[in-house]
């Protein structure tokens, strides 16, 4: 039975959302983890390349919506269409491993109305990056319903109906391929920089060179020693040195782009 016939036939306990820009090469692999969903939403921004078609193809209701305006707006299209009890969102370079189905059919079966959390398995540049330290978690299981509406430019975060709800973890990690290539990080850097300077700008935070080499050496602290990311060989100092890249270029976008970003946060 494919995915639309399981829409037709059954009541729909668990939707998939998953945003996409470009992704022809990660989506079928993303979708295709998350095969036991009733519903799988891909909400596009724009792409140029053969991600909508590859995405339909495997049965994923897919929208259109070009005017980006951040990823709170994107994953409340989500919720626009979502027609599931529950929704899991899952990102583009994301995979579930077949472990995490059996803990989401739990909660399904559960009904209960909890947040649930996610960690990574960081995969980058071809190698599992397994010895770094994982900490926190991201809440990426709801039910529908209970979700009012996401807000933030970037690391968007959930703002839930009234009522006391518990933050559960699930214990399989989803595989996040977030750099594949230094092109593709490269392309990143510049995305998240603007998005994470503008969120700042926004909070009233100033920056400057200063501010952002001091952010820059604590996050690479942070990551390649503490977080034993130098256990992880040449791909875990690239991985730990593009992240310390965006908190410097963050920092130093604040006072030499201001106007671009008073002009992302006009159309907020």
């Amino acid at each position: 039975m494919n995915l639309q016939e399981n829409l037709n036939s059954r009541p729909l306990r668990l939707t998939v959302g998953i945003l996409t820009l470009n992704e022809e090469k990660r989506i079928a692999s993303c979708i295709q983890s998350a095969h036991f969903a009733d519903q799988i939403l891909v909400i596009d921004s724009g792409s140029q390349d053969k991600t909508r078609d590859i995405a339909a193809a495997l049965g994923a209701e897919v929208f259109e919506y070009a005017d980006w305006q951040g990823f709170a707006v994107q994953r409340n299209r989500v919720l626009q269409h979502a027609k599931g009890e529950y929704i899991f969102f899952l990102d583009a370079d994301e995979e579930m491993p077949p472990a995490m189905q059996a803990e989401i059919e739990a909660v399904l079966a559960s009904g209960k109305d909890e947040i649930w959390e996610v960690q990574w398995n960081q995969v980058a540049f071809g190698r599992p990056l397994t010895q770094m330290k994982i900490t926190g978690g991201i809440e990426r299981m709801f039910k529908t319903a209970s979700i009012r509406e996401f807000t933030g430019v970037v690391h968007e975060q959930a703002e839930m109906t009234p009522g006391s709800r518990q933050v559960r973890r699930f214990r399989s990690r989803l595989f996040h391929y977030s750099r594949e290539s230094v092109y593709g990080s490269l392309n990143k850097l510049a995305q998240y920089v603007q998005l994470g300077a503008a969120k700042r700008a926004q909070a009233g935070k100033t920056g400057g060179v200063l501010r952002g080499l001091a952010s820059a050496f604590a996050t690479f602290m942070r990551l390649y020693f503490f977080r034993r990311g130098f256990l992880c060989g040449p791909e875990g100092f690239l991985f730990c040195f593009f992240i310390s890249l965006e908190s410097f270029f963050r920092y130093t976008a604040l006072k030499y782009d201001a106007h671009v970003l008073k002009h992302l946060a006009a159309r907020k």
